[in-house]
């Protein structure tokens, strides 16, 4: 019973090990390859760390200065609605705090149920410290931000190759490019409602780069630390901000 029970202790730490030190992220597949368990359980262990670590990132607020952007994943459908207003289109948040010499320092990337103020509001007071000094493009949700009691820059930028050029929002144009980039090359699919898990997984190995090996333990003593998660509760959509 104990053998067992340190073989199962076992896989788990090299699966925290692999899920922390891959730079691009590791699909389950890789992870049912690499373990040596089945494929179901693959996808368990590596939601379940994904939640653990979009639990512990939501715990704490971005300070300072942060540039903000709004953000899609997902193509457009045949036959349906284009642009923003696309249904296979999941909406994200994506904020990247620096520091005075405009180096990126932490970042924040959070699913959201759509691009309204009452929604960037309650996105803002959860991931924003009062007074952090913002700012965004010309979008009119982003005037939530306001609301949360930050104080808020909107910059009309026209989009395209202006709004890329803008040093303003550098870091998080380059961190959007970066994650949007590793998620195409490590995961044949991703399904939308579980966006949040995929981007928390980012957030964490970003914030926590400085220090890697260190990144092994502090995972598992999370997790242990983390409410259990059992698959019905996987399985259900993990959208952090909603409107009110």
């Amino acid at each position: 019973m104990g053998c067992v029970f340190g073989r199962e202790l076992a896989t788990w730490f090299l699966g925290i090990y692999l899920v922390t030190q891959n730079k691009a992220g590791i699909s389950c597949l890789t992870l049912h390859r690499q373990l040596g368990i089945s494929y179901n359980a693959a996808l368990r262990m590596k939601h379940k760390l994904m939640q653990v670590m979009m639990e512990r990132d939501n715990s704490w607020q971005l300070s300072g200065f942060v540039q903000i952007d709004d953000a899609y994943w997902g193509g457009e459908r045949h036959g349906g609605r284009r642009g923003r207003g696309s249904e296979n289109k999941a909406p994200f948040v994506a904020a990247v705090q620096t520091d005075a010499d405009n180096h990126p320092i932490y970042m924040k990337f959070n699913a959201v149920d759509n691009f309204r103020r009452k929604t960037i509001q309650e996105w803002a007071e959860h991931a924003l410290k009062k007074g952090v000094r913002a700012v965004s493009d010309g979008l009119s949700c982003f005037r939530g931000i306001e609301d949360a009691g930050c104080q808020h820059t909107a910059i009309i930028t026209g989009g395209g190759h202006a709004s890329m050029e803008n040093e303003l929002f550098t870091w998080v144009n380059t961190m959007l490019g970066n994650v949007k980039t590793a998620i195409t090359g490590t995961y044949h699919k991703l399904d939308p409602k579980h966006l949040g898990r995929y981007l928390s997984e980012f957030n964490y190995r970003f914030n926590r780069r400085f220090d890697m090996p260190s990144m092994i333990s502090r995972l598992g003593r999370a997790a242990v630390n983390t409410a259990p998660m059992p698959d019905r509760l996987l399985k259900l959509p993990d959208v952090q901000w909603k409107p009110g």
